[in-house]
Protein backbone atom coordinates (compact mmCIF):
# COMPACT_ATOMS: atom_id res chain seq x y z
CA UNK A 1 0.00 0.00 0.00
CA UNK A 2 1.28 3.51 -0.91
CA UNK A 3 1.69 5.97 2.12
CA UNK A 4 -1.15 8.35 2.95
CA UNK A 5 0.99 11.47 1.72
CA UNK A 6 -1.10 14.12 -0.63
CA UNK A 7 1.10 14.45 -3.40
CA UNK A 8 2.10 17.95 -4.45
CA UNK A 9 -0.91 20.73 -5.91
CA UNK A 10 -0.28 20.60 -9.79
CA UNK A 11 -1.51 22.50 -12.46
CA UNK A 12 -4.12 20.33 -15.19
CA UNK A 13 -1.88 20.34 -18.31
CA UNK A 14 -3.45 18.42 -20.79
CA UNK A 15 -0.98 17.32 -24.19
CA UNK A 16 -1.87 19.41 -27.33
CA UNK A 17 -3.75 15.89 -28.82
CA UNK A 18 -5.82 16.04 -25.76
CA UNK A 19 -6.76 19.55 -25.31
CA UNK A 20 -9.94 20.21 -26.79
CA UNK A 21 -13.02 20.76 -24.48
CA UNK A 22 -14.98 18.07 -26.27
CA UNK A 23 -12.61 15.75 -26.33
CA UNK A 24 -12.27 16.44 -22.69
CA UNK A 25 -15.75 15.58 -21.97
CA UNK A 26 -16.49 12.86 -24.12
CA UNK A 27 -13.33 10.66 -23.40
CA UNK A 28 -13.54 10.04 -19.53
CA UNK A 29 -17.16 7.93 -20.51
CA UNK A 30 -16.18 6.53 -23.74
CA UNK A 31 -17.36 2.56 -23.47
CA UNK A 32 -13.73 1.25 -24.97
CA UNK A 33 -12.26 2.52 -21.65
CA UNK A 34 -14.29 0.64 -19.86
CA UNK A 35 -12.16 -2.65 -19.99
CA UNK A 36 -8.96 -0.92 -19.03
CA UNK A 37 -11.00 1.64 -16.32
CA UNK A 38 -12.01 -1.89 -15.02
CA UNK A 39 -9.15 -3.91 -14.80
CA UNK A 40 -7.49 -1.47 -13.05
CA UNK A 41 -10.57 -0.93 -10.71
CA UNK A 42 -10.40 -4.51 -9.83
CA UNK A 43 -9.12 -4.52 -6.40
CA UNK A 44 -11.98 -2.02 -5.28
CA UNK A 45 -14.19 -3.19 -7.35
CA UNK A 46 -13.69 -6.91 -5.91
CA UNK A 47 -13.91 -5.57 -2.56
CA UNK A 48 -17.06 -4.07 -2.41
CA UNK A 49 -20.92 -5.08 -1.28
CA UNK A 50 -23.79 -3.67 -1.43
CA UNK A 51 -25.23 -1.38 1.06
CA UNK A 52 -28.87 -0.49 0.81
CA UNK A 53 -29.13 2.62 2.80
CA UNK A 54 -32.12 3.06 5.13
CA UNK A 55 -32.50 7.59 4.41
CA UNK A 56 -35.61 7.99 6.44
CA UNK A 57 -39.01 8.68 5.51
CA UNK A 58 -39.33 4.73 3.51
CA UNK A 59 -36.20 6.23 1.27
CA UNK A 60 -33.71 3.47 0.41
CA UNK A 61 -30.50 4.51 -1.66
CA UNK A 62 -28.36 1.73 -2.76
CA UNK A 63 -24.62 1.76 -2.75
CA UNK A 64 -21.27 -0.40 -3.14
CA UNK A 65 -18.86 -0.21 -0.01
CA UNK A 66 -15.25 -1.25 -0.01
CA UNK A 67 -13.47 -1.72 3.30
CA UNK A 68 -9.69 -0.06 3.46
CA UNK A 69 -7.31 -2.88 1.80
CA UNK A 70 -5.08 -4.76 4.34
CA UNK A 71 -6.31 -2.41 7.46
CA UNK A 72 -10.69 -2.43 7.66
CA UNK A 73 -10.37 -0.56 10.62
CA UNK A 74 -8.65 2.14 8.52
CA UNK A 75 -10.42 5.83 9.50
CA UNK A 76 -10.60 7.04 6.83
CA UNK A 77 -14.16 6.49 4.18
CA UNK A 78 -14.43 8.20 0.74
CA UNK A 79 -18.45 8.77 -0.61
CA UNK A 80 -18.51 9.41 -4.41
CA UNK A 81 -21.43 10.62 -5.86
CA UNK A 82 -21.40 10.12 -9.77
CA UNK A 83 -23.96 12.48 -12.23
CA UNK A 84 -27.38 12.86 -13.70
CA UNK A 85 -27.76 9.57 -15.46
CA UNK A 86 -24.48 8.38 -14.47
CA UNK A 87 -23.74 5.51 -11.55
CA UNK A 88 -21.82 3.49 -8.94
CA UNK A 89 -20.25 1.87 -11.74
CA UNK A 90 -19.39 5.05 -14.09
CA UNK A 91 -15.92 4.79 -15.00
CA UNK A 92 -14.71 8.69 -13.64
CA UNK A 93 -16.50 7.12 -10.04
CA UNK A 94 -14.36 3.52 -10.52
CA UNK A 95 -11.28 5.58 -11.27
CA UNK A 96 -10.97 7.77 -8.02
CA UNK A 97 -12.59 4.99 -6.09
CA UNK A 98 -9.51 2.84 -7.01
CA UNK A 99 -6.74 5.19 -6.91
CA UNK A 100 -8.75 6.38 -3.24
CA UNK A 101 -8.42 2.46 -2.30
CA UNK A 102 -4.89 1.61 -3.30
CA UNK A 103 -4.55 4.91 -0.73
CA UNK A 104 -6.24 2.81 2.07
CA UNK A 105 -9.36 4.55 1.51
CA UNK A 106 -12.72 2.62 2.83
CA UNK A 107 -14.99 3.73 -0.33
CA UNK A 108 -18.92 3.83 -0.88
CA UNK A 109 -19.53 4.26 -4.53
CA UNK A 110 -23.70 5.85 -3.92
CA UNK A 111 -26.17 5.98 -5.84
CA UNK A 112 -28.84 8.54 -6.66
CA UNK A 113 -32.35 7.39 -6.37
CA UNK A 114 -33.32 5.55 -9.79
CA UNK A 115 -29.69 5.43 -10.98
CA UNK A 116 -27.49 2.39 -11.17
CA UNK A 117 -30.14 -0.06 -11.78
CA UNK A 118 -32.12 1.13 -8.49
CA UNK A 119 -35.67 2.02 -9.61
CA UNK A 120 -37.39 -0.71 -7.87
CA UNK A 121 -36.25 0.79 -4.50
CA UNK A 122 -38.49 3.48 -4.12
CA UNK A 123 -41.96 4.59 -5.95
CA UNK A 124 -40.98 8.29 -6.35
CA UNK A 125 -39.56 9.49 -9.02
CA UNK A 126 -36.26 10.84 -9.01
CA UNK A 127 -35.63 14.42 -9.31
CA UNK A 128 -32.71 16.71 -8.32
CA UNK A 129 -34.45 18.92 -5.36
CA UNK A 130 -34.35 15.23 -3.46
CA UNK A 131 -31.35 16.57 -1.33
CA UNK A 132 -33.08 15.08 2.09
CA UNK A 133 -32.48 11.62 0.99
CA UNK A 134 -29.06 11.85 0.32
CA UNK A 135 -28.19 13.51 3.42
CA UNK A 136 -30.00 10.86 5.25
CA UNK A 137 -27.93 8.53 3.21
CA UNK A 138 -24.43 10.37 4.15
CA UNK A 139 -26.07 10.22 8.19
CA UNK A 140 -26.33 6.84 7.59
CA UNK A 141 -23.39 6.08 6.35
CA UNK A 142 -21.81 7.82 9.33
CA UNK A 143 -24.35 6.14 11.62
CA UNK A 144 -22.67 2.49 10.16
CA UNK A 145 -19.09 3.91 10.82
CA UNK A 146 -19.06 5.82 13.32
CA UNK A 147 -15.20 6.11 13.55
CA UNK A 148 -14.65 6.90 10.29
CA UNK A 149 -13.35 10.51 8.84
CA UNK A 150 -15.84 11.12 6.44
CA UNK A 151 -15.10 12.71 3.23
CA UNK A 152 -17.42 13.37 0.16
CA UNK A 153 -16.29 13.92 -3.46
CA UNK A 154 -19.12 14.51 -6.90
CA UNK A 155 -19.24 14.90 -10.59
CA UNK A 156 -21.49 17.38 -11.90
CA UNK A 157 -24.88 16.69 -10.35
CA UNK A 158 -23.46 14.64 -7.93
CA UNK A 159 -21.04 17.42 -7.08
CA UNK A 160 -23.87 19.61 -6.70
CA UNK A 161 -25.48 17.28 -4.23
CA UNK A 162 -22.34 17.00 -1.94
CA UNK A 163 -21.76 20.59 -1.36
CA UNK A 164 -25.88 20.85 -0.25
CA UNK A 165 -25.29 18.09 1.75
CA UNK A 166 -22.18 20.04 3.27
CA UNK A 167 -24.35 22.99 3.78
CA UNK A 168 -26.63 21.05 5.54
CA UNK A 169 -23.98 19.01 7.60
CA UNK A 170 -24.22 20.76 10.79
CA UNK A 171 -28.28 20.36 11.31
CA UNK A 172 -28.59 16.86 10.53
CA UNK A 173 -25.28 16.37 13.14
CA UNK A 174 -22.91 14.79 10.38
CA UNK A 175 -19.41 15.41 10.68
CA UNK A 176 -17.76 15.37 7.30
CA UNK A 177 -13.79 16.47 7.01
CA UNK A 178 -13.78 17.35 3.36
CA UNK A 179 -15.60 17.99 0.16
CA UNK A 180 -14.35 18.02 -3.50
CA UNK A 181 -17.24 18.68 -6.08
CA UNK A 182 -15.73 18.15 -10.01
CA UNK A 183 -17.82 20.64 -11.86
CA UNK A 184 -20.85 20.79 -10.01
CA UNK A 185 -24.12 22.18 -11.44
CA UNK A 186 -24.14 25.63 -10.22
CA UNK A 187 -27.31 27.57 -11.70
CA UNK A 188 -29.01 24.21 -13.27
CA UNK A 189 -30.85 27.47 -15.57
CA UNK A 190 -27.88 27.62 -17.16
CA UNK A 191 -26.79 24.30 -17.63
CA UNK A 192 -30.41 23.52 -19.28
CA UNK A 193 -30.04 26.27 -21.87
CA UNK A 194 -26.16 25.28 -22.57
CA UNK A 195 -27.21 22.03 -23.14
CA UNK A 196 -30.17 23.18 -25.31
CA UNK A 197 -28.41 25.53 -27.35
CA UNK A 198 -24.70 23.58 -27.08
CA UNK A 199 -23.75 20.39 -29.38
CA UNK A 200 -26.20 18.10 -30.28
CA UNK A 201 -24.36 15.15 -28.71
CA UNK A 202 -24.51 16.25 -25.08
CA UNK A 203 -28.19 16.90 -25.72
CA UNK A 204 -28.51 13.40 -27.40
CA UNK A 205 -27.02 11.67 -24.64
CA UNK A 206 -28.95 12.74 -21.59
CA UNK A 207 -32.40 12.10 -23.69
CA UNK A 208 -30.82 8.61 -24.37
CA UNK A 209 -29.97 7.90 -21.20
CA UNK A 210 -33.02 9.81 -19.23
CA UNK A 211 -35.53 8.18 -21.44
CA UNK A 212 -33.85 4.56 -20.47
CA UNK A 213 -34.20 5.18 -17.48
CA UNK A 214 -37.80 6.16 -17.51
CA UNK A 215 -38.61 2.99 -18.75
CA UNK A 216 -36.70 1.34 -16.55
CA UNK A 217 -38.74 2.84 -13.66
CA UNK A 218 -42.26 2.26 -15.21
CA UNK A 219 -41.10 -1.27 -15.61
CA UNK A 220 -40.57 -1.49 -12.19
CA UNK A 221 -43.63 0.62 -11.10
CA UNK A 222 -45.99 -0.35 -13.88
CA UNK A 223 -49.29 0.60 -11.95
CA UNK A 224 -47.78 4.10 -11.15
CA UNK A 225 -45.99 5.58 -14.27
CA UNK A 226 -47.05 5.51 -17.70
CA UNK A 227 -44.59 7.61 -19.33
CA UNK A 228 -46.21 7.53 -22.99
CA UNK A 229 -46.55 11.42 -23.19
CA UNK A 230 -42.90 11.91 -20.97
CA UNK A 231 -41.35 9.99 -23.18
CA UNK A 232 -42.45 11.91 -26.68
CA UNK A 233 -40.87 15.11 -25.61
CA UNK A 234 -38.22 16.57 -27.65
CA UNK A 235 -36.26 18.51 -25.80
CA UNK A 236 -35.07 18.12 -22.38
CA UNK A 237 -36.60 21.46 -20.99
CA UNK A 238 -39.40 20.07 -22.35
CA UNK A 239 -39.36 16.66 -20.85
CA UNK A 240 -38.08 18.32 -17.32
CA UNK A 241 -41.00 20.94 -17.60
CA UNK A 242 -43.53 17.75 -17.71
CA UNK A 243 -41.95 15.66 -15.32
CA UNK A 244 -41.95 19.10 -12.53
CA UNK A 245 -45.60 19.69 -13.46
CA UNK A 246 -46.95 16.01 -13.08
CA UNK A 247 -44.76 14.45 -11.01
CA UNK A 248 -43.33 17.00 -8.51
CA UNK A 249 -45.05 19.56 -6.00
CA UNK A 250 -43.55 22.39 -7.62
CA UNK A 251 -45.19 25.51 -9.56
CA UNK A 252 -43.75 25.22 -12.75
CA UNK A 253 -40.14 24.62 -14.27
CA UNK A 254 -38.13 27.67 -12.87
CA UNK A 255 -38.94 27.22 -9.56
CA UNK A 256 -37.80 23.57 -9.70
CA UNK A 257 -34.23 25.27 -11.14
CA UNK A 258 -34.03 27.83 -8.08
CA UNK A 259 -34.83 24.50 -5.80
CA UNK A 260 -31.32 22.95 -6.53
CA UNK A 261 -29.14 26.01 -7.70
CA UNK A 262 -26.23 26.23 -5.09
CA UNK A 263 -25.94 29.81 -6.21
CA UNK A 264 -27.21 32.99 -4.10
CA UNK A 265 -27.40 32.36 -0.06
CA UNK A 266 -27.17 28.31 -0.51
CA UNK A 267 -23.62 27.69 0.32
CA UNK A 268 -23.70 30.83 2.46
CA UNK A 269 -23.89 28.28 6.16
CA UNK A 270 -20.89 25.72 4.67
CA UNK A 271 -18.40 24.92 7.15
CA UNK A 272 -17.14 22.33 5.62
CA UNK A 273 -13.64 22.31 4.02
CA UNK A 274 -14.65 22.07 0.50
CA UNK A 275 -13.59 22.25 -2.60
CA UNK A 276 -15.50 23.40 -6.34
CA UNK A 277 -12.89 22.47 -9.26
CA UNK A 278 -14.29 23.80 -12.34
CA UNK A 279 -13.03 24.65 -16.04
CA UNK A 280 -13.55 28.11 -17.75
CA UNK A 281 -13.90 25.11 -20.95
CA UNK A 282 -16.98 23.46 -19.59
CA UNK A 283 -19.47 23.11 -22.13
CA UNK A 284 -22.16 22.55 -19.88
CA UNK A 285 -21.40 24.36 -16.67
CA UNK A 286 -20.55 27.73 -17.26
CA UNK A 287 -17.58 29.43 -14.47
CA UNK A 288 -19.16 32.76 -14.59
CA UNK A 289 -21.76 31.36 -12.48
CA UNK A 290 -19.21 31.01 -9.90
CA UNK A 291 -19.95 35.21 -9.34
CA UNK A 292 -23.20 33.99 -8.06
CA UNK A 293 -22.35 31.68 -5.51
CA UNK A 294 -21.75 32.74 -1.72
CA UNK A 295 -18.12 32.06 -0.50
CA UNK A 296 -17.69 31.20 2.84
CA UNK A 297 -14.22 30.77 4.05
CA UNK A 298 -14.50 26.94 3.94
CA UNK A 299 -15.07 27.08 -0.30
CA UNK A 300 -12.11 27.23 -2.39
CA UNK A 301 -12.30 27.50 -5.87
CA UNK A 302 -9.76 25.66 -7.82
CA UNK A 303 -10.29 27.08 -12.17
CA UNK A 304 -8.55 25.35 -14.81
CA UNK A 305 -8.10 26.75 -18.51
CA UNK A 306 -9.20 23.06 -19.52
CA UNK A 307 -10.22 20.30 -18.76
CA UNK A 308 -13.91 20.35 -20.38
CA UNK A 309 -17.01 18.76 -18.38
CA UNK A 310 -15.23 16.47 -15.88
CA UNK A 311 -12.76 15.27 -17.75
CA UNK A 312 -9.28 16.62 -16.90
CA UNK A 313 -7.93 13.86 -18.71
CA UNK A 314 -4.12 13.87 -19.26
CA UNK A 315 -3.50 10.12 -20.55
CA UNK A 316 -5.54 7.38 -21.77
CA UNK A 317 -4.56 5.23 -19.47
CA UNK A 318 -4.17 5.03 -15.56
CA UNK A 319 -5.49 7.80 -13.12
CA UNK A 320 -6.49 10.80 -14.03
CA UNK A 321 -5.78 14.65 -13.19
CA UNK A 322 -8.74 14.84 -11.53
CA UNK A 323 -8.50 11.61 -9.29
CA UNK A 324 -5.07 12.97 -8.08
CA UNK A 325 -6.83 15.85 -6.96
CA UNK A 326 -9.10 14.62 -5.23
CA UNK A 327 -6.84 11.98 -3.58
CA UNK A 328 -4.70 15.52 -2.98
CA UNK A 329 -7.57 16.98 -1.16
CA UNK A 330 -9.22 14.12 0.84
CA UNK A 331 -5.90 13.35 2.39
CA UNK A 332 -5.20 16.52 3.62
CA UNK A 333 -5.14 17.32 7.57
Amino acid sequence: MNELSPPAREVFKPPAWLSNRHIQSVLPSLPMRRLSVERRAQPVIGASRQLVLDCGDGVRLMGWYAEAPLNPGAQRLAVLLHGWEGSSDSLYVLSVAQSLHELGFAVMRLNLRDHGGSHSLNEGLFHSCRIAEVVGAIARVQSLFPAARLSLAGFSLGGNFVLRVGARADAAGIRIARIVAVCPVLDPATTLAALESGPAMYRNYFLFKWRRSLRAKQLAWPAAYDFSELLGERSLTAMTERMVLKYTDFPGLSNYLRGYAITGDALAGLQVPARIIISHDDPIILARDLDQIARPAALELTITARGGHCGYMDALRGPSWIDRAIVQDLLRD
